[in-house]
């Protein structure tokens, strides 16, 4: 099953060509997607066209569905649209803030498994999605490091990531921001398989029982490391494709576009199956 997978990268990614979407609604079809995950990070289907009912029913067999409380599909409430356009998601004002690297549900204390995305219109100029890999990026430290790491702890807010995207915001969107609470994670997080990750991005607001500038230097330095070319790739969307990724190790960011742009994204997202410790 799937014979044209091409690894993108030593560290991150591989790439598949050659099948439809609706061929992936399919128990077999799941489990090798999953296999590819676990293995890659971050598996891409070239211009697989998978439709919103295959999109979900495909999401269904890796996990849990997420239902969002707000922007779902009026015929899937599991599908997100991605959008700048205030007309096709209510979400829109909020999306700004994916430019920046983060993990979903960071805030959480069991941060969503994985998400699925798939382009039905692409951008001219920007929009591209970036990921990186945050085990190789922990592995790939020195002993001393991961030793001094493992010990950390870091404060994750909805706020600080919102102010990145918004660094003049209003009482009311301050009001709004406060209302998700935060969240304190170790810095490393160990799984029950014992693999390990960095979990940061634009959520890590400061670390715990650190000066607040020294915690910032920390937080931005292991960014910049995980985010090197060495452990990161970037997608460039074609009408079509369907990208799926562990969103519990693979820090990702779209790349800025125009809010004027017609880029729109459908994505699903998996509930979360492991608390962080």
């Amino acid at each position: 099953m799937f014979p044209d997978i091409t690894p993108i990268s030593e560290e991150i990614g591989a790439e598949i060509t050659g099948v439809a979407g609706h061929t992936l609604n399919d128990p077999k079809a799941a489990a090798r997607c999953q296999e590819l995950v676990d293995r890659y990070g971050v598996v891409v289907f070239r211009e697989a066209k998978i439709s919103d009912s295959d999109l979900v029913e495909l999401s269904r067999m890796l996990g849990e569905v997420v239902v969002p409380p707000m922007g779902g599909q009026e015929d899937h409430p599991e599908v997100s649209a991605i959008s700048l356009d205030p007309a096709k998601t209510v979400l829109a004002a909020y999306n700004t803030g994916t430019f920046h690297w983060h993990i979903d549900g960071a805030t959480d204390e069991v941060p969503q498994k994985g998400t699925l995305l798939t382009a039905l219109q692409v951008s001219d100029e920007g929009g591209d999605t970036e990921f990186a890999n945050t085990y190789a990026s922990y592995e790939a430290l020195s002993d001393q490091d991961k030793a001094e790491f493992e010990t950390l702890r870091v404060v994750h807010s909805f706020a600080t990531a919102q102010r990145l995207a918004n660094p003049e915001p209003t009482e009311k969107q301050e009001a709004a921001w406060a209302r998700v609470p935060e969240r304190e994670h170790p810095l490393v997080w160990t799984r029950r398989s014992g693999r390990k990750s960095l979990l940061i991005g634009a959520t890590a607001s400061h670390v715990v029982g650190w000066p607040e500038e020294q915690g910032k230097g920390l937080i931005g330095r292991l960014l910049a490391w995980s985010t090197q070319p060495r452990f990161s790739l970037r997608h460039h969307w074609q009408p079509g494709d369907l990208v799926l990724w562990d969103n519990t190790g693979m820090l990702h960011r779209a790349v800025p576009y125009s809010a004027t742009s017609p880029r729109l994204l459908h994505r699903t997202t998996l509930v979360g199956e492991e608390a962080v410790a």
